[in-house]
């Protein structure tokens, strides 16, 4: 079914039917009138006067429909930041709900918020899911931190969300290394801590790892992070360089780069002239390529 009807003319008593259609019992019509409303506010239409309406629509075990009042939340939650906070129950309670998309939408919604009279609201919610038993669950909410540190950097620094962030640097699923590792990047460009990324050598093992197995994405804020890394000698060094020159052949030219960054950092470090030689003419070609792309 085409989705190009809910972007037709609004026509005068429409809010007054969307509003009926928003308390209707039928689940169907209820997600078509959100549908609605949310075609209405892509095009540029102020629908606000609906927001206690669409909040009805929140307690749902439907995926669909609570993604639809989520992203309509967002969108209004910073104009409406009272009647946002009406909000918070069912947020908190969607993040211990069952599903782990729930649990997930919850969090990243919160984040998204940026209402800081939410925040405090979003503290719980976010030390829970950052230990959750699912790796999306956790990837999400290791984004949201970052999100957090940008309204309220105190109750960040207060609450421990930094070295639970630190911690999952050594989660078993490389997708949320990935995300931990971004919001950590993130969270070190805004506060000037040049220091954030004091791990261990085992975590620096855990980076190395995940990058086999991480998006394109994930692979360029890993790589980043290696090169912060002091190795403790020219054996650890070249274990680093070994690991990473394979990213040299990537199509993308972002992990290029990066590659690039951490083999430049480890040759300091190198005290063999030959290896030092072998991974330059292993460098040579990918910078030759790079120049020659657009």
């Amino acid at each position: 079914m085409s989705d190009a009807k809910y972007f037709q003319t609004t026509k005068r008593g429409e809010i007054h039917e969307l509003k009926e259609e928003l308390h209707t019992n039928d689940k169907s019509k209820q997600k078509e009138a959100v549908k609605k409303v949310i075609a209405a506010m892509t095009v540029g239409k102020d629908v606000s006067m609906l927001f206690p309406d669409v909040c009805n629509c929140m307690q749902t075990p439907n995926v669909e429909l609570k993604k639809l009042v989520y992203l309509y939340l967002i969108n209004y939650a910073k104009a409406q930041p009272d009647l946002a906070i009406l909000a918070v129950n069912t947020f908190v309670k969607d993040a211990s709900d069952s599903n782990p998309l729930i649990r997930a939408l919850a969090v990243r919604t919160m984040g998204c918020i940026r209402v800081e009279q939410i925040t405090e609201y979003l503290t719980n919610p976010l030390l829970k899911t950052l230990k959750d038993e699912d790796p999306y669950v956790r990837k999400t909410a290791a984004m949201c931190v970052a999100k957090l540190y940008d309204i309220n950097p105190d109750l960040v620094r207060e609450q421990g969300f930094l070295d639970l962030l630190i911690g999952l640097i050594s989660d078993p699923n490389p997708t949320v290394v990935a995300n931990a590792v971004a919001s950590l990047t993130e969270i070190a460009e805004a506060s000037g801590m040049s220091d954030i990324f004091t791990f261990a050598p085992e975590a620096l093992m855990k980076l190395l790892s995940a990058l086999n197995e991480c998006t394109e994405w994930g692979q360029v804020y890993i790589l980043d992070a290696i090169s912060t890394y002091r190795p403790s000698d020219a054996k650890e060094a070249e274990s680093i360089i070994e690991r990473v020159v394979p990213r040299l052949q990537h199509a993308n030219a972002a992990v290029v780069l990066s590659a690039v960054k951490v083999v430049l950092g480890c040759l300091q470090l190198c005290t063999s002239a030959e290896s030092v030689k072998t991974y330059i003419k292993k460098l040579s070609p990918p910078l030759v390529t790079l120049l020659a792309s657009e």
